[in-house]
Order: structure tokens, then C-alpha cells, then sequence
């Protein structure tokens, strides 16, 4: 057993050596995908409005949902293929008239596959939740314990995309889609004002999306390692008055960095709009 430094939180704390259990990380990867036509599934009242006007753009994109399914490479051992679907709410406006501008919303959906090791398991993991008992349990076995098979953990990271093309075409117009309105889950479609129209007879409303991402594969470890007693920190919480906001105000620091756009070589430090930045930024020394 080794003894920390004194002085931590003003005492002195001794480690030890513990055991945790946590997720690591076997493989991954990052994108940059540009998936071109996709079809966006307007709400019925998006979908009249395409219908009188071509004057469209979409102006917002956000990432609502996505659904990853892992399935084993054949003659690889340890490699997995995911299957991710990304669901997108979008946001667009229609000059319906002069000066009449209209709002209406859709969905659209995209998949990309990504190969990746995961390596073997061959244990079957289960946890219990609240609830869970083995007093009377249910005679099928369904008890409210979670069950994981011996297949790793997929785990995608993005963010809401870039639009960077919208057009209204004809209905024979081909289009990259990967489901059907009844494809999209429920949580899915209450995201949007009303129900969505799935007519193959009417226009189209596509879009092309840019996405960063990064996709992982994780499996369950135990690790030991050192740990140090928990120490409570020093600082008090300070809560804002209503009585005199502009006090509070006076003590918050001035957004320096709000204030000096990235050059063309890199972005400005946070902590320090000179040094080096002087004429990006202009600040005076």
C-alpha cells in the first residue's frame, strides 16, 4: 500500500489498490460520410406544400435516434459487421407565396456499415435490476434481469449533420432510401407535428447530408488499479440573487474568445486572445 502526497484537500490520504469494472475499447474508427439524395419523409402537410412549390430548403438538421445491429464476419473470427441507422428530423421552409413563407418538418434516414474487431466471448452476462428476485420467478424465465449475449458493444458518437443540398423532384425520380415510413419507430415519429405520407406518386423532397462520426466496439473488463480516498472539494456552491443580477454579472469573466474568429491557420486560445493573434484578432497588447 503506497501513501499519497500530503496536503490533498488538506489531509493526507492513503491508496489502495481496487478493482473496477468498466467497457474497453477493442477497435474503432471515425468518418466523414456525404450520403447524396436521401429521401425525406414529410408530414402531410409537408408533403401538400411540395406539391405547389419547388422553392424549398431545408434549414435545420438534428440527430434524433440511430440503431446499431452486430452481426458476426463469416470465416473472420473476432471481426464484426455493424449496421447503423441514423434517423434525421428535418426542418424546412417553402415560399408558398409572395412573402408567404412555410414551415414544415420530415424525417429522413441513412445507413452506412462499418467492419471492426470485437474480438471472442464466451460467457453470457447477466445483471440484476430492481425487482429482479428469485422469489416466484416467472415460469417462462422473462424476469426483469438484463441478459447480454457474448457479442461486444457497438457505440456510435455524431453530430447533427450538415445540410448541403436540397431539391424537389418528380415521383420517378430515384432516391437513396434504406426503409419505408413504417421502417421508423413510433419515438421516432412523435418528434414531428403529424403523421407521416408515404406516397410514391408524389414528389420527393431530397436532401444530402455530411456526418462526422466515430464508431466504437467496447466489451466488458475488470481492471486494478489505484485509488485514492474521495476528497471534498474546497469550493463552496455560490447561488445567483435575484436581488442584484448585476452583481453577479460584474463577476463573470468577459467571452474573449467569442470575440476573435479562428484564422485560416488554427483557432485563437480561449485563455489568451494575444499572444501570436494580435492581428487575427485584434487585440492590443
Amino acid at each position: 500500500m503506497k501513501m499519497a502526497d500530503k496536503g490533498l484537500c488538506g489531509h493526507s490520504s492513503a491508496k489502495e489498490m481496487v478493482c473496477i469494472d468498466t467497457y474497453r475499447v477493442l477497435d474503432s474508427c471515425r468518418d466523414k460520410d456525404c450520403f447524396e439524395d436521401v429521401r425525406v419523409f414529410l408530414t402531410c402537410f409537408g408533403q401538400e406544400i411540395i406539391e405547389r412549390t419547388c422553392a424549398v430548403r431545408a434549414k435545420s438538421a438534428k440527430v434524433l435516434w440511430s440503431y446499431i445491429d452486430i452481426d458476426p464476419v463469416p470465416f473472420n473470427r473476432g471481426f464484426y459487421q455493424l449496421t447503423i441507422k441514423i434517423f434525421v428530423k428535418i426542418v424546412c421552409e417553402a415560399c408558398v407565396g409572395p412573402g408567404n413563407v412555410q414551415e414544415f418538418e420530415g424525417i429522413a434516414v441513412v445507413e452506412k456499415k462499418v467492419i471492426l474487431f470485437g474480438s471472442e466471448g464466451n460467457v453470457s452476462v447477466f445483471k440484476s435490476e430492481k425487482g429482479c428476485s428469485g422469489f416466484c420467478p416467472p415460469a417462462d424465465g422473462r424476469g426483469k434481469c438484463k441478459h447480454t449475449t457474448n457479442l461486444p458493444i457497438a457505440v456510435l458518437e455524431t453530430v447533427d449533420p450538415i445540410i448541403l443540398n436540397s431539391k424537389v423532384v418528380e415521383p420517378r425520380h430515384n432516391c437513396c432510401c434504406c426503409c419505408t415510413v413504417d421502417d421508423i419507430p413510433e419515438g421516432v415519429c412523435c418528434h414531428v407535428e403529424s403523421c407521416l405520407s408515404d406516397d410514391d406518386n408524389s414528389n420527393k423532397l431530397l436532401v444530402s447530408l455530411g456526418f462526422f462520426s466515430v464508431v466504437r466496439i467496447e466489451r466488458p473488463a475488470q481492471y486494478l488499479i489505484s485509488a485514492a480516498e474521495y476528497c471534498v472539494p474546497k469550493k463552496e456552491c455560490v447561488a445567483p440573487t435575484e436581488d442584484d443580477p448585476c452583481t453577479l454579472f460584474k463577476k463573470m469573466s468577459f467571452p474573449i474568445a467569442e470575440f476573435c474568429p479562428p484564422s485560416i491557420g488554427g483557432y485563437v486560445d480561449k485563455n489568451d486572445c494575444g499572444a501570436g493573434y494580435s492581428n487575427s484578432c485584434g487585440c492590443d497588447k
